[in-house]
């Protein structure tokens, strides 16, 4: 069989995590149109009869940023390609940005066979776009291979584990095969809560805001969760709370949904909103929080 890990890479909102969970056809990574949605190291585990291919859903590679937390998400992205066998470098579109000039310096230095993912190209209406940027790509970098997929649509999912199984190295099972991530599923009722926090603020969530369980019981036929909501500044708690609490009462009703879906039983779920002032731009502080990928 060939089992290996594969790092998932590419500018902030680019898909990565949309093209991972239709890939796994189970949601693991929290998806939402705000740039510098995935925060942590993902892991997604896809066993077939083939073999094992472990995704590793990565925070947007983009400029560096002046806070701790821009550190964190760059650091975070870079080395996880020092632990993997194959890179998905996913794009959005036939046009490149200027920060992926400093992606192909990443990927020369990690000296690991890449396939190249043109996503959204469903959206394309002239193939024949494809075919001449796909030519220009190749002058670029030795591309193991180049592909156009939908990830949101799951076109050419399938040709794209076939390139990738084939470039993994042969070897046992890393993990069981009924396993689907490595993550808690506490870690993942945290990342759900901080999705529906972003899906229903939008444009008005702030940056500096981050969610810690602090309780995480289970009973039979109930899970207990209580959970904060961390921000940075009193106005922020207020757009977070909403008039009467009415934004919050609905973060957690969307959350508590899908977290009953997760763990497939009745969830007592309790938000508070908490402000820990300065916490994006300090170590200890993101230490503290659960930034501790690297």
């Amino acid at each position: 069989m060939n089992c290996g890990f594969v790092a998932l890479i590419g500018r902030p909102n680019v898909g990565k995590s949309t093209l991972m969970n239709h890939l796994l056809k189970q949601k693991i990574s929290i998806t939402s149109r705000k740039p510098q949605t995935t925060r942590h190291r993902i892991t997604g585990i896809n066993t077939t009869d083939a073999g094992q291919i472990i995704y590793v859903d990565t925070p947007g590679m983009h400029g560096d940023g002046k806070r701790a937390l821009n550190h964190y998400l760059n650091k975070t992205a870079d080395t996880t390609m020092l632990g993997v066998d194959v890179i998905v470098w996913l794009i959005d579109g036939l046009f490149w940005h200027e920060y992926d000039d400093i992606i192909f310096k990443k990927l020369e230095q990690a000296g690991l066979p890449v396939i190249l993912a043109v996503n959204k190209f469903d959206k394309i209406k002239d193939k024949d776009d494809i075919l001449a940027f796909i030519a220009t790509a190749q002058h670029r970098y030795p591309f193991e291979h180049l592909i156009p997929i939908s990830a949101l649509k799951g076109n050419n999912l399938e040709q794209l584990e076939s390139l990738i199984i084939k470039l993994l190295p042969e070897g046992d099972l890393i993990y069981d095969a009924e396993q689907i991530t490595d993550r808690s599923e506490r870690f993942l009722c945290a990342e759900i809560i901080r999705e529906k926090l972003t899906r229903r603020l939008g444009d008005e969530l702030p940056y500096e805001s981050t969610v810690e369980i602090g309780l995480y019981q289970e009973k039979p036929g109930l899970t207990k969760i209580y959970a904060v909501i961390w921000v940075e500044r009193m106005t922020q708690k207020n757009i977070v709370v909403g008039k009467q609490g009415e934004m919050l009462k609905n973060i957690g009703t969307d959350a508590r949904m899908d977290i009953e879906k997760l763990i497939g039983q009745k969830v007592y779920l309790q938000l508070w909103v908490k402000v820990k002032k300065g916490w994006s731009n300090n170590e200890r502080a993101l230490q503290s929080l659960g930034f501790n990928d690297m």
